[in-house]
């Protein structure tokens, strides 16, 4: 039977009106779905793809290669004569392209061990210890499906080619071999003003003026060299541009959001038994994420329906509003709002009967909001970019690679004790922002080939052989992918638009642009009640209520 067949043999869904409908599992769309589930509202989750996560879903090794490289198309709408609505059928655009994967060897070896890979679509993605996400994990009750590791190390990449240590406390700052005494010393006093800042029993505080103008103007008010000023804006702040070009600085970091960064990062350092460091990663993915939202959510009633596309919007012939989507099934289902996918869009200009239709307001939704450009990366090594560190974060400073490097790139390693990679395997995931496809992809390969071997040909026997004799030996990628995404930003209307993943590292611009969203459709709503939870629950968690592996 084939899938048109099979989708037009669904069986009806049940009921057929709702307050919500949503169209696509990422992680804002599965926050926002367990959020007005516990709302107490009426939601039908969709998503056409056969698994949870959509643009931040962790995907088998042929999966992933499939999902970068064959597309689907929406099929065909289901026409029908006796609606009283005026049916919109909507556009597919893919938010990934420009797609360039290479496998150098072991290519046998990567397929007969596809399901033991967790390759995530977004990454790389981390959590700190005391962001927001972390503590909506807990007050929302996702974090129950969910188990973290904290990540070992934390590196910045000099322009002399090595690794330096992110310092994270007083005693990393003075184990430090590649800090001299001086530099320890000025680090010392500056992370002693931040703490005498924030806390409120401390007389000396940072002044209302210092607070407004350019971090980084700042850091030179306090004589800092360029080395530990590069730590504190790349490495902690994790800014995205150079922030000493006034000229290409698309976003001059000020001291008070700095500060606010740095607070994040000293109080994420610890906050877990396990977990030393300040990031944490999922087991198994970035993919579970979404994953334990919608587990949430399937919990206060919301239903669920995987492999069902939506095909058409259905639309109000008087008014032009929004009433409800039609599935590839041929069903017609309403809802009062309705939250599509960044995937999808409706075609521009509209061929749509009768000729008085309304349409301004779709007219209006379908220009999607691009703000850019992110480029991605992964690399397949068999071994670790640092000697006895399996899961470690990189970050490369704007000019650490070439005068011509006006953004940071970020990398974060992942190994096989976090499940999602076969033993004697990592997982390198690369990212920067950039303004095409060239300049995102130079940027990607140089990042690579400082830390990692890539070979010219097929055959790694030759390089294996050639390095045998360093000491420094770089891993040899297996298998290497680069991509574009389109980095779209959420819209709301009775017909809203989720975000796409973004260029950070961490979650808390997407978590905030679900909070607004769920706020603009829901506004006398509370954005997740606080879980009280019950004796029968796991009790193995640490005393912050997060499971962690050790």
């Amino acid at each position: 039977m084939s899938e048109s067949q099979d989708l037009l043999s669904y069986p009806p869904i049940d009921p057929v009106n709702f307050d919500l409908i949503i169209v696509g599992t990422g992680l804002s769309e599965s926050i926002v779905a367990a959020a007005a589930s516990a709302a107490g509202k009426t939601i039908l989750h969709l998503d056409p793809n056969s698994f949870y996560g959509s643009h931040f879903a962790s995907l088998s090794f042929l999966d992933f290669t499939s999902y970068l490289t064959s597309p689907n198309p929406l099929p065909a709408a289901v026409t029908t004569t006796d609606s009283e609505d005026v049916v919109v059928d909507l556009l597919h655009q893919p938010i990934c392209s420009d797609a360039e994967i290479s496998c150098y060897d072991e290519y046998s070896f990567l397929c007969e061990n596809s399901r033991k890979f967790n390759i995530d679509l977004g990454g790389p993605r981390a959590l700190f210890s005391a962001d927001r996400t972390v503590d909506l994990l807990l007050k929302s009750g996702a974090a129950q499906y969910l188990e973290f590791k904290g990540i070992d190390e934390s590196f910045v990449y000099e322009p002399n080619g090595g690794l330096a240590n992110v310092p994270d406390s007083r005693g990393a700052i003075f184990r430090d071999k590649k800090l001299s005494l001086k530099e320890k010393n000025q680090l010392m006093r500056f992370f002693k003003l931040v703490q005498q800042h924030l806390d409120d029993t401390q007389e000396e505080k940072i002044s209302e003026e210092d607070m407004e103008i350019p971090f980084v103007s700042f850091l030179e008010k306090m004589k800092l060299p360029p080395k530990i000023k590069s730590i504190l804006l790349y490495a902690i702040a994790l800014v995205d541009y150079d922030q000493d070009s006034n000229e290409v600085c698309k976003d001059l970091l000020k001291t008070k959001d700095g500060i606010d960064c740095l607070a994040q990062y000293s109080s994420s350092v610890g906050r877990f038994p396990n977990a030393p460091g300040a990031l944490l990663y999922p087991i198994y993915g970035e993919g579970e994420l979404p994953q334990a939202f919608c587990r949430r959510a399937a919990v206060k009633g919301c239903i669920y329906v995987l492999r069902m596309p939506v095909v058409s919007l259905l639309m109000d012939k008087a008014t032009g509003l929004y009433k409800g989507v039609r599935l590839a099934s041929g069903q017609d289902l309403y809802s009062q709002q309705l939250i599509l996918d960044p995937s999808f869009t409706i075609p521009s200009p509209l061929s749509l009967s009768p000729r008085d239709f309304p349409c301004e307001r779709l007219q209006m939704w379908s220009q999607r909001d691009i703000k850019g450009m992110v480029a991605r990366g992964i690399c397949i090594t068999r071994s670790s970019i640092k000697p006895a560190v399996t899961n470690c974060s990189v970050v490369y400073p704007p000019r650490s690679l070439y005068p011509e490097q006006m953004t940071s790139i970020k990398s974060l390693q992942i190994g096989p004790n976090l499940a999602v990679c076969p033993e004697g395997t990592f997982i390198l995931y690369f990212s920067t922002l950039c303004n095409n496809a060239d300049e995102g992809k130079n940027l990607l390969k140089a990042a690579m080939n400082a830390l990692l071997t890539l070979p010219v040909s097929g055959n790694t026997e030759s390089v294996s052989s050639v390095q045998s004799d360093s000491e420094d030996t770089k891993p040899i990628v297996l298998w290497s992918a680069l991509y574009i995404q389109k980095l779209i930003v959420s819209n709301f209307e009775l017909i809203s638009s989720s975000s796409t993943p973004d260029g950070n590292l961490n979650y808390n611009d997407l978590l905030d642009a679900a909070e607004k969203l769920f706020r603009q459709m829901f506004p006398n709503e509370e954005f997740f009640p606080k879980v009280t939870t019950s004796p029968e629950e796991p009790t193995d968690e640490d005393d912050n209520g997060l499971t962690l592996d050790s």
